[in-house]
């Protein structure tokens, strides 16, 4: 089977174009880099021809809220016109736990709308939705550090690997078309405020962990289960401690 990853060079993207590869599928990385470009068009319909699936972990440039708007909106629309122009049979999208409870967050809401165009568009589609990455953990204790201390909001917090996300987005994508969504995330639910306490501790990292309740993540103030699936989801089997023993750095 033909499946063409749009982001394909990316965290998620390349974890899945070699998953599928191990598989025996014709797993092929698309990307600005590789002579394909969403936002102008370049190389589509080149690298669509005979693909039987398309899944989109293309991610934008900028986060400003206009900016991630424009480009999720015109990369997706370019997207599914090549795709129905090609006979694509299956779309695939990764997007994110809770999306629809922060719709003042400026990138959730750019996800809503790629979203709104792909359950639009008549092809034939999955979406699965993902809690946050282990891999970005550094990062967001960085977003939320204020005058050297880390300021998280007790909330739940039920992060995971990359190398389980590409691998419930794989087997997603060789499934049929879900015409739906699917919730992933994590073995382990934490309070974020202590998952980040025992992280920073694990890193090696002085910064203290203040618990505040009004804490914004990337913008927003989160109700208690803002980041976490509801019942039935399906989870990892990579558990953070273990993913920290093989990535040293902890990214």
């Amino acid at each position: 089977m033909k499946i063409v990853v749009i982001g394909g060079t990316g965290l998620i993207g390349s974890k899945l174009v070699t998953k599928l590869g191990e598989h025996g599928h014709e797993a092929v990385a698309a990307a600005p880099n590789t002579g394909v470009n969403t936002l102008t068009g370049e190389g589509l319909a080149e690298v669509l021809a005979g693909a039987q699936v398309v899944v989109d972990v293309s991610n934008s440039p900028s986060f400003e809220r206009a900016a991630v708007l424009k480009f999720f909106q015109t990369s997706t629309g370019n997207l599914l016109a090549a795709e129905a122009a090609a006979g694509v049979g299956h779309h695939v999208a990764v997007s994110i736990v809770g999306t629809e409870r922060m719709p003042d967050n400026g990138y959730f809401a750019a996800k809503i709308a790629q979203e709104q165009l792909i359950e639009k568009s008549g092809i034939p589609f999955s979406l699965v939705h993902s809690t946050q990455f282990f891999e970005f953990a550094r990062g967001i204790a960085d977003e939320a550090t204020v005058d050297g201390k880390v300021h998280i909001a007790p909330v739940l917090f039920q992060p995971i690997a990359g190398d389980d996300v590409a691998a419930a987005v794989g087997r997603t994508a060789v499934g049929s078309p879900l015409n739906g969504r699917i919730e992933i995330a994590g073995p382990d639910r934490f309070g974020m405020d202590e998952f980040f306490r025992q992280a920073l501790t694990a890193w090696g990292d002085p910064r203290e962990v203040v618990t505040d309740p009004h804490a914004r993540y990337f913008g927003s103030e989160l109700s208690e289960r803002s980041l976490v699936p509801d019942e039935g989801a399906t989870l990892g089997t990579i558990r953070y401690q273990d993913w920290l023993g093989q990535n040293a750095t902890g990214k």
